[in-house]
């Protein structure tokens, strides 16, 4: 468990919760995080999803079994669970919001990024739909658009790979994770009401 979670664990002993997930397993999520941990009877109000796995090569060396390994983590589970969020906004009368965070892979071309890629674009092809549908019980879901970061997913990249990328930015910067997480906190907040079925960036202006 990272450090700055156990921090936060220990300054929010009553008001914050911990549990660890195989997400590479998208049908015993309900037993597993729904059942126990969030059933009905806890209103949920936001579900962020941050989390994915990459999966970087050209096509001509595609591996299925490594393509649905990731498809499980990136799409299958990520679409059970906000299935199960939906129920749980609706059972309990919540205007709720959805956010999941893709990237800007999905929006222009990488060398090696075409399988990950497609893994987004269907996260955010899901999440507009997911917005159209449910809109009108108070349901909202965005997808943030992040740009490169320097977090462990990218930490696999040598020094001019990360140069070439960040060139491509009008920034010439890394994407700030700050940048990205306040703007998962407007989108969860009531401050963006009004907003759904959007692709919001924070790509530090990747063209």
């Amino acid at each position: 468990m990272p450090k700055e979670l156990t921090q936060l664990l220990e300054i929010y002993p009553k008001s914050l919760f911990h549990k660890a997930l195989d997400l590479g397993s998208a049908a015993t999520v309900r037993e597993d995080l729904f059942k126990d941990f969030v059933p009905n009877k806890t209103p949920l109000h936001g579900f962020v999803n941050n989390a994915a796995m990459a999966y970087d090569d050209i096509i001509t060396n595609l591996n299925v079994d490594r393509v649905k390994e990731m498809y499980e983590v990136n799409v299958f589970t990520p679409f059970n669970i906000t299935k199960y969020a939906i129920r749980n906004m609706i059972f309990n009368r919540v205007h709720g919001s959805i956010v999941h965070v893709s990237s800007i892979s999905a929006h222009t071309g990488y060398k090696g990024l075409s399988m990950y890629a497609g893994s987004k674009a269907a996260l955010e092809g899901f999440s507009k739909n997911t917005a159209r549908e449910w809109g009108e019980r108070g349901v909202r879901s965005n997808c943030l658009v992040a740009g490169f970061m320097e977090t462990a997913m990218s930490a696999t990249l040598d020094t001019s790979q990360k140069d070439r990328i960040y060139k491509r930015t009008s920034l010439k910067v890394p994407t700030s994770m700050q940048s990205v997480a306040l703007m998962i906190e407007f989108l969860l907040s009531d401050k963006a009401i009004s907003v759904t079925g959007q692709n919001i960036h924070v790509d530090s202006g990747t063209i």
